[in-house]
């Protein structure tokens, strides 16, 4: 196998997380039944737009010869790893506002992620890379804020004395 570097690492790990967040994206609407049917476009969108990040970030790592099925390998692994810890997090006894939460994490996570692969750019040079994080980095903060926003939402429409 291919020897990766930190930056290809890193590859991985942001097409992994484009990939498990389309997963999130699908639970968590499935979750808005009522009480938060209304941010489910959001989260359709923000699937669509996960699905093109996916898509960039594969068409990118295929054109990286003798590396691409060690970073789809690592790709795979952190999808795995973020869906584990969504069904960890997102239990049978979970509603919307539990979605959202969870959500607030990985889209944060995800953000951090391509901001460092930006950064790590900056001093390796890779052609396209920034071209993939110039696409990205608003795309992930404009899903951190949505799913921040949609949990603040959620939780003003809660009783915040009722049992838990």
């Amino acid at each position: 196998m291919a020897e990766l570097t930190q930056l290809d690492d890193k590859l991985g790990e942001v097409l992994g997380l484009a990939r498990a967040a389309q997963d999130a994206a699908e639970k968590v609407s499935k979750l808005c039944s009522d009480d938060a049917e209304d941010l489910v476009p959001e989260l359709e969108r923000m699937h669509e737009e996960a699905k093109e990040t996916e898509r960039r970030t594969a068409e990118y790592v295929s054109g990286l010869e003798g590396k691409k099925t060690a970073i789809e390998e690592k790709a795979a692994e952190t999808k795995r790893e973020a869906v584990e810890m969504m069904r960890t997090y997102l239990g049978p006894d979970a509603d919307a506002l539990d979605g959202f939460e969870f959500l607030v994490m990985a889209e944060a996570a995800e953000l951090g992620h391509w901001q460092i692969v930006g950064k790590m750019n900056e001093r390796a040079g890779a052609t396209g890379v920034d071209e993939l994080v110039e696409f990205a980095v608003p795309v992930q903060q404009r899903h951190f804020e949505t799913v921040r926003e949609g949990s603040l939402a959620i939780a003003g429409r809660e009783d915040p004395l009722a049992a838990a």
